[in-house]
């Protein structure tokens, strides 16, 4: 699919919770990558690290780990999206470390650019965090902050809905 503009890959991105088993080209999984790498992150620190997970039996102890969403072993790869708490900028708006904030904005690059590329992914937030650190021999100062899936689609994926601007948008001032 070729996308006119950004907007278009952002309304095309779906969650997609079934995958075929074809596996992700080295080109296409360099470019999802390196748009991971390219996102900005208060005070330039980058302090993430991205797991990729190809090992089947991680794969799928990573999906028990997740809540039991089985549907992200199915892919060929699982990108986990950590970040160490301590190099991120401890102050973000005067009260708290940049560490979630920097990560999520990195990969959300990427499961955009991963769309652009006809790939599908699905923002699992859902995992215990001490099960995912341990399976993958994560340090202890480390956080995880995501996980995805990424492969190609085997189902379209549900249309979401979105409040329309009007509920989200204050001008100079906040309003309820």
């Amino acid at each position: 699919m070729k996308f006119k503009s950004l907007l278009d890959v952002i309304d095309s991105r779906k969650s997609i919770r079934s995958y075929k088993s074809d596996s992700i080209e080295e080109d296409k999984l360099s470019y999802i990558l390196n748009a991971f790498r390219k996102a900005p992150s208060a005070k330039n620190i980058q302090p993430w690290k991205l797991i990729i997970i190809k090992d089947e039996k991680k794969k799928n102890d990573l999906a028990i780990a997740c809540k039991n969403q089985t549907f992200i072993a199915e892919a060929p790869l699982i990108i986990v999206a950590c970040a160490n708490e301590d190099e991120a900028y401890s102050t973000l708006g005067g009260y708290m470390s940049s560490y979630a904030v920097d990560t999520a904005l990195a990969l959300e690059h990427l499961i955009l650019a991963a769309t652009e590329k006809g790939l599908g992914t699905c923002w699992i937030g859902a995992f215990k965090e001490k099960l995912v650190k341990d399976l993958l021999n994560i340090p202890e100062k480390t956080r995880v902050v995501a996980l995805t899936p990424v492969g190609y689609p085997a189902e379209e994926g549900r249309n979401r809905t979105r409040k329309p601007l009007s509920e989200i948008i204050c001008y100079d001032r906040y309003i309820e």
